[in-house]
């Protein structure tokens, strides 16, 4: 990226060859536990991760920003790659806003990384992918450390199985089936056709069952029905030519059940450069 560079925590360096006053775009790294928060995006009378970041991004600014995020995720979701842009003064010492930020909104959302963006850069548009990430405690004994970050399912899971699901919803497809049904401002259906690139299961170091998904982007609630019903699939009551009937009979009743949502966490976001 053009003339960008990175702040760490304990780089207080900046180089900005704008005038003073002037605005420039800057692009941030967001990781945040959606666990006390109703979603990223800001909604009216609930505490969310944008309202959270934006508040204290104003207060250390002294000016009103424009927070444009990559993705909205839903209640009770975790992000770890959330990437976010907004502008601000060429003079913001971003060593010291990063800091500051991360003081004020500990220990739920932090700002992992900040740098000058070219002007034109939007957190969202400029986005070519996203990628999240599914954790399943799979045992019959819950595990209390991982209260709030992992779905757990007691009963086995045939992982096999859950991995050759995935194989049919690779590529293009109206995922209307996995979608819940949004509205655009005219009030017509928004389309669900998207591009998954990957789908894949793997065994973690702990033993947990992570699930890596990653699209062009993805509608509301498409990962956490993709992997409720790979969750049933893993139990038998599916199998993949089930699978691929639902995505072609494009009827949201036709999918298995939707994964509570502390299992889920955005972790990547693709640009081109």
């Amino acid at each position: 990226m053009a003339d960008s560079y990175r702040v760490s925590l304990f780089d207080d360096t900046t180089d900005f060859a704008e005038k003073p006053g002037t605005l420039v775009r800057v692009r941030a790294t967001v990781a945040y536990n959606g666990a006390p928060f109703h979603g990223f995006a800001e909604n009216v009378g609930v505490t969310t991760v944008a309202g959270t970041l934006r508040e204290a991004a104003e207060k250390f600014l002294g000016h009103k920003i424009e927070l444009v995020c990559a993705g909205r995720t839903d209640r009770g979701v975790h992000g770890w790659g959330q990437v976010v842009s907004f502008d601000v003064r060429s003079t913001t010492d971003l060593g010291l806003f990063q800091r500051s930020v991360n003081m004020m909104c500990r220990p739920h959302v932090v700002l992992r990384d900040i740098s000058v963006a070219d002007s034109d850069f939007n957190a969202r548009f400029a986005a070519t992918s996203r990628a999240y990430r599914y954790r399943i405690y799979n045992d019959a004994i819950p595990n209390p450390f991982l209260i709030g970050m992992c779905w757990h399912v007691p009963k086995p899971l045939d992982l096999r199985a859950m991995r050759a699901a995935g194989t049919p919803l690779l590529g293009q497809h109206d995922f209307t089936t996995f979608c819940r049904r949004q509205l655009n401002a005219e009030g017509e259906t928004k389309s669900r056709v998207r591009r998954l690139q990957h789908a894949d299961w793997r065994v973690q170091p702990d033993g947990t069952l992570l699930f890596e998904i990653k699209a062009s982007s993805f509608c509301q609630q498409m990962v956490r029905a993709i992997v409720g019903t790979m969750v049933d699939v893993g139990h038998g009551k599916f199998n993949v030519a089930d699978v691929k009937a639902m995505l072609e009979a494009k009827d949201r009743t036709t999918a298995g059940q939707v994964a509570p949502p502390q299992g889920l966490t955005l972790w990547h976001v693709g640009y081109d450069q």
